[in-house]
Formats: C-alpha cells, structure tokens, sequence
C-alpha cells in the first residue's frame, strides 16, 4: 500500500524544519529571474561536481557565451573544453562528461533539447535525464526543481542528505537515491515545488554553518530540539 502524502509523522518534522530555518536564516526564495533554462541547469550539475555554484555559474556562463550554442559545444574538442572549464574543481573529467552528455542528447533528439520532457511525469522525465552520461538523481531533480520548469522534486546534496540523516528522518547510509525515494513520499502534501526548492536551499545553508559535515555545532543549531542527533547531544 502506497504511504498517503502528509501522513508520516516526520512530514511534520519537515515542517517544523522548515519553520525554524525560515525564522533563523530568512526566506530563501529563487525569483523567477534566477530561474534558468532546463539545459542550463543540466549543464551546471554536469560540470558541478564538488566545485562552488558561483564557480560553476561562471563557467555554464561562460560556455554559452563563447559557443554561442550547446551544439557548439558539444562539437568542440574536449582539450578545448578542458582549457575552459578551469574554474572547477576537476576539469579534466567534467569537459569529458559534458561533451558525452550534450551528444547523448543530440544522439537522441537531434539537438541539445529538453522540451520534450514538458509532456513528461516528474519521475519519468527524471530517468530519462539519468540515462544521460554524467547525470545523477541530484541533477535530474534540480533540472525538474531548480529550472523554468518548476516541478515538484527535491534536489538533495551533501549537506541536505547528511542532515536528513542526522535528524533520523532517512536511513544512515542512504545514498542521495535512496534519500530522495524515502523523502518524496513524505513531504508535506501542501508543499509547492517553490517551498521543495526553500527547503534544500535552507537545508544547505545548515550545513555550511551549524551541521558542517567535520564539526556539527548542534548546541547552537536551531533544529536541535526536533533532529535525533542533536537531542542526543543536549
């Protein structure tokens, strides 16, 4: 039997996440300026990998401008690609997935085009994505959230699977899958795919200042009362 959104006792824990993040950081909400073509997003989260966003906007940025098309850069050689992806933490491997993931998808549509996947499900746009080389459920979900798409999905990174964890609302060692499978079924029903977005960007924000993944300050972290790990720690 399928689990009823909203029904699971940690759904109010999300909720009561939520509400304290929001009291101790503010709102962090994506306006709809800053929300970028699917392809681009897509191409951010291919080269992303373990490098700051502002380093992987400027460098999505960057490509765009210089080939003046996705097509363009996937027909560039990716020695030439590698010279310009220098800002991210591995050059190297991210010139060689992107170039693989923009001609997976010209293989398969004839050019570098997600429109396609408007007529799609969340999740079935979702794996049809993560068939594409370099793309996992992380960049899936944020192609869905995070863009002019604005779908209901839960982009989960280092800091948010790790919290998730912490708090006992995810098993220990779930991997970002398996934390997206067990968080989707249990977000608050009421939830928009704007409050999903919120709510990884505050989570993230938590683990860059209180649950840091060396040295958690759960004494001062303001979800410390509602998360497993930090009422152990009181």
């Amino acid at each position: 039997m399928q689990l009823d959104l909203g029904s699971d006792p940690r759904s109010d824990v999300l909720r009561r996440t939520q509400a304290e993040l929001i009291a101790a950081f503010g709102r962090i909400n994506r306006p709809p300026e800053k929300r970028r073509d699917p392809v681009w997003v897509l191409v951010h989260g291919v080269i992303g990998a373990q490098t700051k966003t502002a380093a992987s906007n400027a460098s999505t940025d960057g490509l765009i401008a210089e080939y003046g098309s996705w097509e363009a850069v996937a027909a560039a050689p990716v020695a030439d690609l590698e010279a310009r992806l220098q800002l991210q933490t591995f050059p190297t491997v991210a010139a060689q997935r992107l170039k693989d993931c923009l001609n997976a998808i010209i293989a398969a549509r004839g050019a570098v085009d997600l429109l396609h996947l408007t007529d799609m499900e969340t999740a079935e746009a979702m794996a049809w994505l993560e068939q594409l080389p370099g793309v996992a459920r992380k960049n899936s979900a944020g192609v869905m959230n995070a863009s002019t798409f604005e779908r209901k999905a839960m982009v989960i990174d280092g800091h948010h699977r790790r919290i998730m964890q912490h708090m006992g609302i995810v098993p220990s060692k779930a991997d970002t899958a398996k934390t997206y499978d067990a968080l989707i079924p249990i977000l608050p029903e009421e939830w928009s795919a704007a409050d999903m977005d919120e709510h990884h960007l505050l989570l993230k924000k938590l683990g860059q200042t209180f649950c840091r993944p060396r040295r958690a300050e759960c004494e001062a972290c303001p979800v410390q009362k509602i998360c497993e790990t930090g009422r152990k720690s009181a």
